[in-house]
């Protein structure tokens, strides 16, 4: 499977980048993805999560307390984006500082289970992260990543491959 980043200017702004991931050569990235599959049940989260992107990159930064941290391993930077505490939709995401997120996807997490790893969808979504998380950091080390100026962007090679483990 080969993926690659790809910034969404509609969040982006002079606070923070805000990216998400197209997957081969498909036309939407994990987040329109993660939109589509949600937008039936969960439209008014959905509104509230787009309102907190456009919030992070033009007002704010990617705060802490907009996330649910340590949803990966440690520090590895994978994160939930939620609305509001109690809120069904878990975006999970890699966050780096206040100025990067790189957005995948996730859904709904019922009340009926305590953890992520519990549902299949949501651990799939979580583990692509992981991995795409080590392959930024491998790159970063590699200087085949790096920040731009303002560390609002990543700058480098951006597409990632994991045939070539």
């Amino acid at each position: 499977m080969k993926c690659r980043l790809v910034k969404l200017s509609k969040f982006s702004s002079n606070k923070a980048t805000v990216y998400s991931i197209i997957i081969n050569n498909e036309q939407n990235t994990l987040f329109d993805k993660f939109i589509q599959e949600n937008a039936n049940s969960f439209i008014n989260e959905l509104k509230d999560i787009s309102k907190r992107l456009v919030t992070i990159g033009h007002k704010t930064g990617a705060r802490e307390n907009f996330f649910k941290r340590n949803e990966g391993i440690p520090g590895d930077g994978i994160c939930a984006l939620y609305d509001e505490p109690g809120s069904h939709l878990r975006l999970y995401c890699i966050r780096y500082g206040t100025q990067i997120i790189v957005l995948g996807n996730g859904g709904p997490k019922p009340k009926s289970i305590r953890s992520f790893q519990e549902n299949e969808k949501l651990t799939d979504e979580n583990y692509f992260l992981r991995w795409l998380s080590k392959e930024i950091s491998k790159r970063i080390k590699n200087r085949d990543i790096e920040y731009s100026n303002d560390y609002l962007e990543f700058v480098g090679e951006l597409e990632f491959d994991d045939t070539q483990k």
